[in-house]
């Protein structure tokens, strides 16, 4: 039996529960789960994001075995999924918390989105 070693990493690309869909279905991709990264606030609620209160973006958190999906092929999929000149949001999404962003787990990561 292998020990699997998975990884994180995380984006935000407008509607948390648009960005899902495109990631879930990959083999190395181990989950996908919906929520809220970069902001001021600890533990906002969906209200305190909607207002646009607590500064956070709508991300999903990505767990992945690297030995099968890269972390360059996750962003070579969240590019296809946003428009990153859109400052606004994204798509029908406006507003702060549809803005874009990768966040980073690792110097690597740091490196790889650069």
């Amino acid at each position: 039996m292998t020990n699997k070693t998975f990884e994180k990493a995380a984006f935000a690309g407008g509607c948390f529960w648009c960005m899902i869909k495109p990631f879930k279905e990959w083999e190395g991709i181990e989950d996908v789960v919906s929520g809220y990264m970069g902001g001021h606030v600890d533990n906002p609620t969906y209200e305190d994001v909607k207002k646009g209160d607590s500064g956070h973006l709508e991300v999903v958190e990505i767990t992945f075995d690297p030995s099968l999906f890269t972390y360059e092929k996750l962003l070579e999929l969240y590019w296809q999924q946003i428009d990153p000149t859109d400052a606004g949001g994204q798509f029908h999404d406006r507003g702060h918390s549809y803005t874009t962003a990768i966040f980073y787990y690792n110097e690597e990561q740091k490196k790889a989105a650069e």
